[in-house]
């Protein structure tokens, strides 16, 4: 779904992206109802030339469904390093 934002965002298209250099980071998860959890990835996909998209996507899944809501993807245009 993340993939689906960046292409009808133009900001990508899925063709140029090289999905074996995809990394996914759940970044929190929070039971919200009888097997029902609110999740939230940090997801850098690449492209073919090297360019980074870095996205944040927030979405509910259970165990039976990864995603039983629609799934909101936020761009993160400037990432500041904490000097760690």
């Amino acid at each position: 779904m993340a993939i689906s934002g960046l292409k009808n965002a133009g900001i990508t298209d899925p063709k140029k992206l090289d999905e074996s250099r995809t990394k996914a980071v759940l970044l929190a998860s929070e039971k919200t109802g009888k097997d029902l959890y609110r999740q939230i990835y940090d997801i850098t996909f690449v492209d073919k030339s090297g360019a980074k998209f870095q996205v944040i996507t927030s979405s509910e899944a259970s165990s039976s469904e990864c995603s039983m809501s629609g799934v909101d993807v936020y761009v993160v245009t400037q990432k500041i390093d904490g000097g760690q």
